[in-house]
C-alpha cells in the first residue's frame, strides 16, 4: 500500500519544466514573427515605391515595365477566387453535413472520410495534374478561368469538408437532441438548430481554405495558365492569368526593374490574403463568445 511520504509531488520541478516550455514557444512566436516582419521590410523596400493607382490599372508589359501594372493578374485572382468559391463552398458544406449528420457510421462512411483526410494532404501539383487531364481536355475548356477554379475546387475541396465536419461536430449532441424530442425532423434539426451554430467554424476554415487557393501557382501553370495578357477575362471560358502566374513571371526576368516589379505584386496579393485571414480569425473570436455551451 502506498503512504503519503511514498508519493513525491515534485511540484517545484513540475513548475520549472511549464515555465522553461512557455519560454520555449514564446521564443519561437518572437522569431517567427521576425522572421514576417524582416520579409515584409525587405518587399516593402524592393517594392514599395511601385504601389500606386497606376501600378493597380495598368496592364503588365515586358517592353515598358516602367509602366507595367497588375490589373489582367488582379482581375483575374478575382475571378478566379469567385468561381472556385461558388464551385467549392456548397459542395464542401453539403457533402460535410451528409457525412456527419446524415450517413451511417459503418466502414464505408469511415474508407470516405479517410480518403477524404489523405486527399488534403495531396501536393497542389497532382491536383494541377489532374485538372490539365480532365478539365483542360477531356472537358474541352482549355485555358479558361473555369478550368482553372475547378481544378483549385478539387485542391480545396478536402480542407473545406475537414473543416466543416469538425465544426459540425463542435456542436453538442444536446441540442439535436432537444430539437428530435420537441418532434422536429432531422432536416429542421439540422437546418434550424446545427446549422446557425456551426456556420462560424464553418465559414472560418472555408475562408482559410480560399486563402490556400489564391496563392497557389502551381495548378495553375500545369493547366497552361498565361504568363503574360494584356486583357481582362470578360466571362469564365476566357483566357486568364492570375498573381501567382504574374509574380512568377516577373521574378524569372534578369532585369532588377522586374523584381522590384514582383516585391510590388507580392505586397497586393498580400494585401488580398491578410484581409481574408483577419477576417476568419474574427469569425473564430466571435464564434468562442457567442457560443455558451
Amino acid at each position: 500500500m502506498y503512504t503519503n511520504d511514498d508519493y513525491e509531488p515534485r511540484l517545484a520541478h513540475r513548475r520549472r519544466l511549464g515555465t522553461v516550455f512557455a519560454v520555449v514557444c514564446g521564443s519561437m512566436v518572437i522569431l517567427a514573427i521576425s522572421v514576417l516582419v524582416i520579409l515584409l521590410a525587405s518587399l516593402f523596400e524592393q517594392g514599395g515605391h511601385w504601389l500606386s493607382w497606376k501600378f493597380l490599372s495598368k496592364f503588365p508589359s515586358q517592353l515598358n515595365p516602367e509602366g507595367s501594372g497588375v490589373k489582367s493578374a488582379l482581375y483575374g485572382t478575382l475571378w478566379l477566387i469567385g468561381l472556385t468559391a461558388a464551385v467549392s463552398v456548397p459542395v464542401g458544406m453539403s457533402a460535410a453535413i451528409y457525412l456527419h449528420e446524415y450517413a451511417k457510421k459503418n466502414g464505408l462512411t469511415r474508407f470516405v472520410e479517410l480518403n477524404i483526410a489523405n486527399l488534403a494532404g495531396v501536393p497542389s501539383i497532382v491536383y494541377g495534374i489532374l485538372g490539365l487531364a480532365v478539365f483542360t481536355r477531356m472537358f474541352g475548356l482549355g485555358r479558361s478561368v473555369l478550368a482553372a477554379a475547378l481544378t483549385l475546387s478539387l485542391l480545396i475541396l478536402p480542407v473545406v469538408i475537414i473543416a466543416c465536419r469538425e465544426s459540425l461536430a463542435a456542436v453538442p449532441d444536446s441540442i439535436r437532441k432537444a430539437a428530435f424530442g420537441l418532434g422536429a425532423t432531422r432536416w429542421q434539426t439540422v437546418r434550424s438548430h446545427v446549422l446557425p451554430a456551426a456556420l462560424p467554424g464553418m465559414m472560418t476554415g472555408v475562408i482559410l481554405a480560399l486563402s490556400r487557393a489564391i496563392g497557389e501557382a502551381a495548378p495553375l501553370i500545369m493547366i497552361g495558365a498565361l504568363t503574360f495578357i494584356a486583357f481582362v477575362p470578360d466571362g469564365p471560358m476566357d483566357a486568364f492569368t492570375a498573381m501567382p502566374i504574374q509574380i512568377y513571371n516577373w521574378c524569372d526576368q534578369p532585369d532588377a526593374i522586374f523584381q522590384e516589379l514582383a516585391g510590388a505584386g507580392i505586397l497586393v496579393l498580400l494585401s488580398i490574403l491578410i484581409p481574408m485571414n483577419a477576417i476568419a480569425v474574427v469569425i473564430r473570436t466571435w464564434q468562442q463568445k457567442r457560443l455558451t455551451w
